[in-house]
């Protein structure tokens, strides 16, 4: 049909030859539009008690006795995120019992957005070293240890915080980091993928629930903290 709405009669052999043709411009088409793009599986987590080799793994790298929470108190929750790629993966938290509905709820909201995460594992991945976790730019929660330049428990401790994208969203103490790949995010402005901003979606997502963010923390920053407690 013409665009002033004509038929066009296009013989018999001549439509033949023309149909391979047409179907793979068809294809090119629906290849480069947006609309065809795959969209990501559909986010679904799952909350359950630590298995009996996560308890033998975490202890006493990550747990220990006297640590503020029993390992009964806590959860592994695996949920599904969008990697740096635009990807769909898979990954894991621990994180406090109490704490599941608000975390599963936040990262829901995040995977539904694509805010992009570039990985997530429990830190024992990383024998509790929390600064080899973090030049992993790992997203994590439970940890026991001290709140950093402190005696007292941080709230890892408790499993109520995490620590995203910790690369792209530094941790600030005298206007500096101590990771060389966080240094470029010193400096907040412009955004870029994988970042904590006041008002954006990874801070609207916690916000929602009540937790706190470190980002609005004047000294220290850290701008890859969300916590219940807000500490």
């Amino acid at each position: 049909m013409t665009p002033d709405g004509r038929s066009i009669n296009v013989p018999p052999m001549r439509a033949r030859l023309l149909l391979p043709a047409l179907v793979g411009a068809a294809l090119s088409l629906a290849a480069a539009s947006p609309v065809a793009a795959a969209s990501p599986p559909p986010f679904r987590a799952v909350v359950r008690p630590l298995s009996a080799t996560e308890r033998a793994d975490m202890t006493p790298s990550v747990w220990r006795r006297g640590c503020p929470v029993p390992l009964t108190g806590l959860r592994h929750v695996s949920l599904p995120y969008i990697g740096f790629g635009g990807r769909s993966r898979r990954g894991a938290l621990v994180v406090n019992a109490s704490a599941t509905g608000d975390v599963v709820a936040a990262f829901r909201a995040l995977y539904q957005a694509r805010f992009p995460i570039r990985r997530m594992k429990p830190i024992q991945a990383y024998g509790g070293d929390d600064f080899a976790s973090i030049e992993a730019d790992n997203t994590s929660a439970f940890n026991c240890r001290p709140a950093t330049g402190s005696s007292n428990w941080s709230q890892h401790a408790y499993g109520l915080a995490i620590d995203i994208n910790p690369i792209e969203n530094p941790y600030v103490s005298g206007g500096s980091t101590s990771h060389r790949a966080s240094r470029p995010f010193l400096d907040r402005s412009p955004y870029r993928k994988g970042m904590a901003v006041e008002g954006g979606v990874l801070v609207r997502a916690f916000d929602a629930h009540g937790w706190g963010w470190g980002g609005r923390w004047s000294s220290p920053t850290d701008y890859q903290h969300f916590s219940a407690s807000g500490r």
